[in-house]
């Protein structure tokens, strides 16, 4: 394929900054030639580089520079480490979000900067050897790692040179001090889709959810939403997600079996009666399992994968009706295989808006041969905002800012995934859709917020 030279645009402040950026990326090119003194992006990986193919031959001499230390151009600034899982189990999905993060330097960094990319190996210790290496290398802002029990080790390292992190975990309770939570975090996706329903006048709530730390996450902020939108939380089932069969927690989640004896108990009453009426009755009853509704009128289901794909008949199955009942879930919904299940079509979940993701997996598809994971974003956007917050730097004469205000400001930032921004806290906010799930694909039922301008004091 071929990628067509361009120059970049020029950097504004904050979330007007990435959107333009975001905008060109998705729009007018196909990518960007890397060559020395024409102008265009310019980028280094530290231990290796990896190009899409067709960008750069390996006749190139610039490209032979980025792979011969001996031949290597003097490391430009700033200098940005990228700590991701390239070896061991996850070493796929890492790969990808490396191939991600190496897009948005084409698409938005300047010729100044440099990405480090560092193995993590996916483990904990992993992750403290691979920032040291970048820290050592120059880096000045750290992405990643993606697992949140990695964070900790990152953080002190990266701390203890006053450089923050940007991770790729959803664990909220990582973040604070210098580490920002860039992942899809549980509770405004719980927010969100519990807010819509109840503006559609849904009122009494359940949840099943698994008995972990991210269970209890989860139902913390079930426990907000519904609060805060003035509605019931009527049950609460919780599940072991190691165990093999979760039909107990389903059945008690529906009232399965008080509703089978309740029934159980009319037939009897209206046999014992004997009469027309009540045997005409007795018969409109024959084929049910169960009489009356469950307490609620919705239902959380903030799961994902094979998880998902085996509770959702389970419902219906212990007389949970999807027709009575309006399912909910999570972006742990946005797989292609949960349309295919019966039950959780026209389900409702809250997740980034997928017009940006659509555009940019195609793009990924054709510079790379393969369908991105998910998590791919994460990469993507966290590289373009770091080539950002650099650029706003150097072309205003001084050093990349990386600060924490700088991270933080109010007005935030675009990406594939839509607008965000970090709390002081280090908890990330999001603007997110909600989605209805179908059998051939998604509807947008409430369009994801393209500012926090309302937000703003």
């Amino acid at each position: 394929m071929t990628f067509l030279p361009r120059k970049l645009p020029t950097a504004a402040h904050g979330f007007a900054a990435l959107a333009i950026a975001a905008a060109l990326m998705l729009g007018a090119c196909q990518g960007a030639r890397v060559q020395k003194g024409q102008g265009e992006t310019q980028a280094t990986t530290g231990e290796e580089a990896v190009f899409p193919p067709g960008v750069l031959p390996e006749t190139d001499p610039f490209y032979r520079s980025l792979l011969d230390p001996e031949v290597a151009p003097n490391p430009p600034s700033p200098n940005v480490g990228l700590l991701l899982p390239l070896s061991g189990r996850h070493a796929e999905i890492g790969r990808a979000m490396r191939n991600a993060a190496q897009l948005a330097v084409f698409d938005i960094a300047d010729d100044q900067f440099r990405l480090i990319v560092r193995d993590t190996g996916g483990t904990a210790a992993g992750a403290r050897e691979a920032a040291k290496s970048a820290l050592d290398a120059g880096a000045s802002l750290v992405l990643g790692p993606l697992f949140g029990a990695s964070v900790a080790a990152v953080a002190e390292e990266a701390q203890a040179r006053a450089v923050n992190v940007i991770a790729f975990s959803n664990d909220m309770s990582v973040a604070g001090a210098n580490v920002f939570v860039m992942g899809l975090a549980p509770g405004p996706q719980v927010e969100r889709v519990v807010g819509y329903a109840a503006a559609q006048g849904l009122q009494r709530f359940a949840l099943l959810a698994p008995n972990n730390s991210y269970g209890h996450a989860i139902i913390t902020a079930m426990q907000g939403a519904v609060s805060g939108n003035g509605a019931q939380l009527t049950r609460i089932s919780a599940f072991d997600p190691t165990a093999p069969d979760p039909s107990p927690q389903v059945r008690a989640l529906g009232d399965y079996d008080e509703r089978k004896k309740t029934l159980e108990e009319q037939r009897a009453d209206l046999e014992a009666r004997g009469d027309e009426a009540s045997l005409a009755q007795l018969k409109e009853l024959e084929n049910l399992d169960t009489i009356g509704s469950p307490e609620f009128e919705a239902v959380l289901l903030p799961l994902g994968g094979q998880s998902l794909m085996t509770i959702a008949p389970l419902l219906a199955f212990y007389d949970i009706d999807p027709e009575e009942v309006q399912f909910m879930g999570t972006a742990l919904w946005d797989d292609p295989r949960v349309g295919s299940e019966v039950t959780l079509r026209g389900g409702w979940y809250a997740a980034p808006s997928p017009a940006l993701w659509k555009e940019f997996s195609g793009r990924y598809k054709a510079a790379y041969g393969a369908m991105p994971p998910r998590l791919a974003s994460l990469a993507y956007d966290a590289t373009a905002l770091a080539a950002v917050l650099a650029r706003n730097g150097t072309q205003l004469g001084g050093p990349p800012d990386f600060g924490s205000a700088a991270i933080t400001q109010a007005s935030g930032f675009a990406g594939i995934d839509g607008i965000f921004r970090f709390r002081p806290t280090g908890e990330i906010e999001r603007g997110l859709a909600v989605l209805e799930m179908g059998q051939n694909g998604i509807t947008v039922l409430d369009p994801a917020p393209v500012s926090f301008e309302r937000l703003i004091n």
